[in-house]
């Protein structure tokens, strides 16, 4: 067989287009960012004349954009239809099987193990990939098939922050330690990762905190930008602002996402701004501490949750918006903020995390966990028209600019061709 030539400038080997392999644990379509990453990567990829199968567990990604998706079943317990099932006895005899069970079970989050697992057997004996690239699975079986096939992971951020911050929010020592139990993977994340040869991540902040938890030297990463969906996310011309009118996306219980601190600024503002409204797009679980703590501060008449919504009525949110708000702690990338940047809403965010790389000058920055400097900063935007015009025009050039996903599939590519020609000089 021929040697392959690379270069870096290049997005094909020997003039072909790349066969590329790409697996995530789950990919649900309608929450979290990983869906949205496999869905619009794997389109910007085969955009560029690339060959992209998705290998993916429950819930699966939409692809109606090229790629071919490839199902890997799992026992899907977290399935909100059908929660934490008992499996029926022929499907405990698989021996992931029994290991998924056995680790939900006892509340630890098994998925990233059992479908590394899943990935290594039903490609082991598999040679038809230029490359795999692995969506923050970090799982045994991962690292075994790099051992075969040239890999690199995208790792969005690492999740010892999520750790952190969830074992902080709590008070009692047994909730303590059931997050401690529920993280329990990073254990293995953190030691499959160092031995892939190269990591993209979304940026430089990312980086850093990756390379000091994962212990990876700096020279093995790519930055890579998430790109911005500028065709589901635009302005939406004959649609008025509504003045005091904020939006927020990420109404996760998660410590992490801020909300808490958001309801707290909002609580801080209504004696001088009685008309503010607050409209979070999603619903906190049943028994969310968010529901106390609106009742607690008194503020329910003014927050509003949408649940799940289509594209559609979420555009339609942004469009009638008069800020959007992302009050999150730390983010690896900050989907939310390009998103409303992108349908020309002003952005009051922190600068938890790379939030100032994708914000910029086009928004306000204030620091996280800071409700006072939060409740300013979202009173100067409602209190001057003019200013928050100039933001949306900042905002929604600066998207168009900068993140863009065919941006982020050349750069990609880029990190793809690396990679093998690193595994072929070993």
């Amino acid at each position: 067989m021929p040697a392959r030539s690379f270069s870096s400038q290049s997005p094909v080997i020997n003039d072909r287009p790349l066969r590329i392999g790409l697996l995530s644990y789950r990919s649900n379509p309608h929450c979290g960012g990983q869906g949205v990453y496999v869905r619009h990567l794997s389109h910007a990829l085969c955009k560029l004349g690339h060959t992209v199968d998705v290998i993916s567990g429950p819930p699966y990604p939409i692809l109606d954009n090229g790629a071919r998706l490839h199902p890997l079943p799992s026992l899907d317990l977290y399935n909100p239809e059908d929660l934490f099932r008992t499996p029926t006895a022929r499907e405990l005899f698989d021996p992931i099987n029994m290991i998924e069970w056995v680790g939900v079970s006892t509340m630890g989050f098994s998925e990233p193990l059992t479908f590394g697992l899943r990935a290594f057997r039903l490609l082991k004996a598999h040679n038809g990939y230029d490359i795999l690239h692995d969506n923050q699975c970090l799982s045994y079986g991962i690292w075994a098939l790099a051992r075969r096939l040239p890999t690199v992971a995208t790792i969005h951020h690492p999740i010892t922050v999520d750790r952190d911050l969830a074992i902080q929010a709590e008070t009692k020592l047994w909730k303590k330690a059931k997050h401690l139990r529920w993280y329990s993977f990073i254990g293995m994340q953190k030691r499959v990762a160092p031995k892939l040869k190269r990591i993209i991540t979304v940026s430089a902040c990312a980086r850093e905190d990756i390379r000091r938890e994962f212990r990876i030297p700096a020279e093995r990463f790519s930055v890579v930008p998430n790109g911005i969906d500028t065709e589901s996310f635009h302005p939406l011309p004959g649609v008025a602002r509504e003045p005091y009118r904020l939006m927020v996306t990420n109404s996760s219980d998660i410590a992490l996402k801020g909300l808490h601190i958001l309801l707290q600024a909002v609580a801080r503002l209504l004696p001088t701004h009685p008309q503010l409204k607050l409209v979070v797009v999603g619903m906190p679980k049943e028994k969310s501490p968010i529901f106390e703590l609106i009742r607690t501060l008194g503020i329910g008449a003014h927050v509003r949750f949408t649940g799940r919504i289509p594209q559609d009525e979420y555009l339609y949110q942004y469009a009638r918006a008069w800020a959007a708000v992302v009050p999150s702690l730390y983010e690896g990338f900050g989907l939310p903020a390009g998103e409303a940047m992108a349908c020309g809403v002003p952005v009051v965010s922190t600068t938890g995390g790379a939030l100032p790389e994708v914000v910029g000058d086009a928004g306000l920055l204030v620091p996280p966990g800071d409700p006072m400097a939060l409740a300013q900063a979202i009173a100067r935007v409602c209190d001057d028209p003019q200013y928050a015009k100039a933001m949306s025009q900042r905002g929604y050039q600066r998207v168009m600019t900068h993140f863009t996903w065919e941006a982020a599939a050349r750069q990609t590519v880029a990190a793809y061709l690396q990679t093998i020609h690193d595994y072929r000089r070993l």
